[in-house]
């Protein structure tokens, strides 16, 4: 598929395939497929296990039903986000945990050390997502029609071993993907062949999901901030333990710290990472993400300011040009087909 192949933490992953925008703007009206093998997969199997992973992430996996996902992080002792992660419930006492790249051997080594039944199942399990609003045309031509049943964020085992979430990075209807790795480039050609769908790399990735104001792991959520800096307030199970659950109650109680926000430019401009962001003349925050957004025809981009400066509409100014950026609420794109009915 002539991909532009470059390491991405060990990796080698396509940055494009036919281009960026081409390949942002199919998804978003269309269905892309993602070679997203390189995440991390833990299987977790056992009530001890499920209790022990629990207790080191922010979300109540012991109560989450059976066939539903969850958005959660993995925290230090401080409440530091070691990693944002998204766990699947498989069965009453089975549990698929996908975690990112960058800290994979430090979470890996982690879950071993304090799960009992974790099995990481990273390098003999493939990821493949289908995103667009025509991702389940695509799915069902090829045999996966019985993946209609998912809603969303949610996900199930095919009789065939797959297991299938519906879910995703880019705001549209979508789904992911697990098979066996040795059975993966089969899958991956079958489905390339459908002609609705085309091949799409980081690079249209990163476009799609920073116009939805989702965060990219060890950039805008790293060791140094805290679920409710990176706006995760919602995922957070108030009445389990967790680590760092003090600090986090604390800073809760207290506000006045910083938060992670969307920005717009009122041109093609885009905020870049590690802009400084200025308000009347102080030096306020940083930018964590910038790039153009191609659904929205302008510069966007993610960072973190105080909390008083968080509201919607708050203008700053980034970078040493001092470029007009608007804190706006997300997602910046908002005709995503994510939650659509399938049929």
């Amino acid at each position: 598929h002539k991909g532009r192949v470059v390491d991405f933490h060990g990796w080698g992953l396509p940055l494009q395939f036919s281009g960026i925008i081409e390949e942002h703007l199919h998804v978003r009206a269309h269905a892309g497929m993602f070679d997203c093998s390189h995440m991390g997969k833990f299987h977790i199997q056992g009530a001890a296990g499920l209790r022990a992973l629990s207790t080191l992430v922010i979300g109540d996996l012991v109560a989450l039903p059976v066939g539903k996902c969850c958005y959660t992080t993995l925290l230090r002792e401080d409440a530091g986000i070691i990693d944002d992660c998204v766990a699947l419930k498989l069965a009453p006492e089975e549990l698929l945990l996908v975690t990112n790249a960058g800290p994979l051997e430090k979470v890996s080594a982690l879950l071993a050390a304090h799960v009992p039944g974790v099995a990481d199942i990273s390098e003999v399990t493939a990821k493949i997502d289908i995103q667009g609003p025509r991702s389940f045309d695509v799915l069902r031509d090829i045999g996966f029609g019985d993946v209609n049943v998912l809603a969303f964020w949610s996900g199930m085992r095919r009789t065939d071993g797959i297991i299938v979430a519906r879910a995703g990075y880019t705001g549209e209807l979508g789904y992911e993907l697990y098979v066996p790795a040795d059975t993966a480039a089969a899958l991956w050609r079958r489905i390339a062949e459908h002609p609705g769908v085309i091949p799409c790399g980081l690079g249209a990735r990163d476009t799609l999901r920073t116009e939805m104001g989702y965060p990219l792991s060890g950039q805008d959520v790293t060791t140094e901030r805290t679920p409710l800096e990176a706006g995760m307030s919602r995922f957070i199970a108030w009445h389990t333990d967790f680590p760092g659950k003090a600090r986090l109650e604390a800073q809760r109680d207290a506000g006045g710290y910083q938060l992670l926000v969307s920005l717009r430019s009122p041109d093609r401009r885009s905020p870049r990472h590690g802009y400084t962001l200025r308000h009347d003349g102080r030096d306020v925050g940083a930018v964590t993400s910038g790039t153009f957004g191609p659904s929205v025809g302008c510069g966007i981009g993610l960072g973190y300011v105080p909390l008083s400066l968080a509201r919607p509409g708050t203008p700053l100014h980034a970078g040493p040009r001092e470029q007009n950026v608007m804190v706006e609420t997300p997602p910046l794109y908002k005709k995503g087909s994510g939650r659509a009915h399938v049929v």
